[in-house]
């Protein structure tokens, strides 16, 4: 993750304790992890749609908001990036294909 991301991500976990009615992060994750979960699968069409458009500055914008919502609701679901890096980096060097048959 970048650093921003990092930043971005202690930004957003900080707001689980802030006031829903002023932090429009607090009342995403107030709401719980399943609004923040449709919040994301919201951005991710947006962001489908801008790609099939070939509307590159939305797929840009678009993209800002998925990655911001994909951080809400790690945050609400208690989960932090270093576990999904682990993921990331044990799955490093395989085929995508292999990884995936694994999983069955």
């Amino acid at each position: 993750m970048t650093h921003t991301m990092e930043r971005l991500f202690e930004t957003i976990a900080a707001r689980k304790t802030a006031d829903p009615a002023t932090s429009y992060t607090a009342k995403l994750l107030s709401e719980g992890v399943e609004r923040c979960a449709k919040k994301l699968g919201e951005e991710a069409v947006e962001t489908v749609i801008a790609a099939a458009a070939g509307k590159r500055g939305e797929i840009v914008t678009e993209s800002a908001d998925l990655l911001y919502h994909l951080l809400v609701l790690w945050a609400a679901a208690g989960i932090e990036p270093e576990e999904v890096y682990q993921t990331l980096a044990a799955r490093e060097g395989r085929s995508g294909l292999e990884e995936k048959a694994s999983r069955r």
